[in-house]
């Protein structure tokens, strides 16, 4: 029995969820987001919790019960408070800076690196060696701080490159004479 899918979501106040058929839509402050879900999960909506219940006792039906009820969860999550993921740039002369709808990375490259920020999340540079990307998406969000860390990963002698914010990077030694 799943322990994850067996806990009913709450929906905290200023939050709806209206299920037609296998769509769950979610409705806050923060926008609206659904999901589908597969045909071995009922989904109900009591006054302020979501439920999400398997069809059968087959092992499909019980590994989409769990998962089902955490992208509920996720949908709540982001439409009251929204997922953020934060960069650090270290390197000497590494920057970044939003102009507009890019994001311009100086990152020792002989050309500066533009990335297009995609509609549904918001990035911002609070400091030029900090990225901040928000959205009510998580997957999306999630995404957009892999693909600006991919520019220039960290590399293990130096650290230098893009990180996630607390991560630790494995330090290898140099070459010895």
């Amino acid at each position: 029995m799943s322990r994850i899918g067996k806990k009913p979501v709450e929906l905290p106040s200023g939050v709806t969820a209206t299920v037609s058929g296998q769509t769950v839509e979610v409705k806050g402050p923060k926008g609206t987001r659904s999901f589908t879900a597969t045909d071995d999960v009922t989904i109900t909506v009591d006054d302020s919790t979501v439920k999400v219940e398997p069809r059968g006792k087959s092992k499909r039906a019980r590994q989409q019960w769990g998962m089902s009820r955490t992208q509920v969860a996720n949908l709540v999550a982001g439409v009251t408070a929204g997922f953020k993921k934060e960069l650090e740039i270290q390197g000497v002369g590494y920057r970044a800076a939003v102009q507009g709808n890019f994001l311009k990375l100086n990152l020792g490259y002989s050309h500066d690196v533009d990335f297009e920020i995609p509609a549904g999340v918001t990035v911002t540079a609070p400091k030029q060696t900090e990225i901040v990307v928000e959205g009510i998406d998580q997957q999306l969000v999630g995404q957009v701080a892999a693909n600006i860390r991919e520019w220039r990963a960290p590399e293990p002698y130096k650290g230098k490159g893009i990180r996630y914010k607390g991560e630790y990077i494995f330090r290898k030694e140099g070459k010895k004479k």
